[in-house]
């Protein structure tokens, strides 16, 4: 999966789970049902739920009776924190290393580098106003 892809699946599953009330180990959903929402592959669904759990947002157990759940509210998660779990604004690419042999080269990567994170810093600010609760208002 890009990188752009994260946040939007990681929203939509959050958003889901939600829906469906997996506040718990009981109300666990599957992949292949998070996957049939989404739709994408269930191995798309685990990435990104590894994320999602790797940030405390989730909840996971693996096998056959697995599944994912939330452990908060969805008025209590913010997408700030989900952009955070799926790594940010990676898509927007790591500068590379420019020529050390040119004066531009040599400087350029740092301020690209200070321009993405700067846009990394307003989409996480901007973000975080919105809660997976306020997705499903408009469903």
């Amino acid at each position: 999966m890009s990188d752009s892809q994260r946040l939007p699946v990681a929203c939509h599953a959050l958003a889901y789970l939600a829906h469906k009330g997996a506040y718990g180990p009981k109300a666990a959903l599957s992949s292949a049902e998070l996957a049939a929402s989404v739709p994408t592959n269930p191995v798309v669904i685990r990435r990104v739920t590894a994320m999602l759990a790797r940030a405390g947002l989730i909840a996971t157990r693996p096998g056959a009776n697995g599944g994912a759940w939330l452990l908060a509210p969805a008025e209590n998660i913010d997408l700030g924190r989900v952009l955070e779990a799926v790594n940010g604004c990676a898509h927007l690419g790591i500068p590379p290393a420019g020529s050390k042999d040119c004066p531009i080269g040599q400087k350029i990567p740092v301020e690209v580098g200070k321009a993405i994170d700067a846009a990394n810093d307003a989409a996480t600010r901007q973000l975080a106003k919105v809660s997976v609760a306020d997705l499903l208002k408009g469903c």
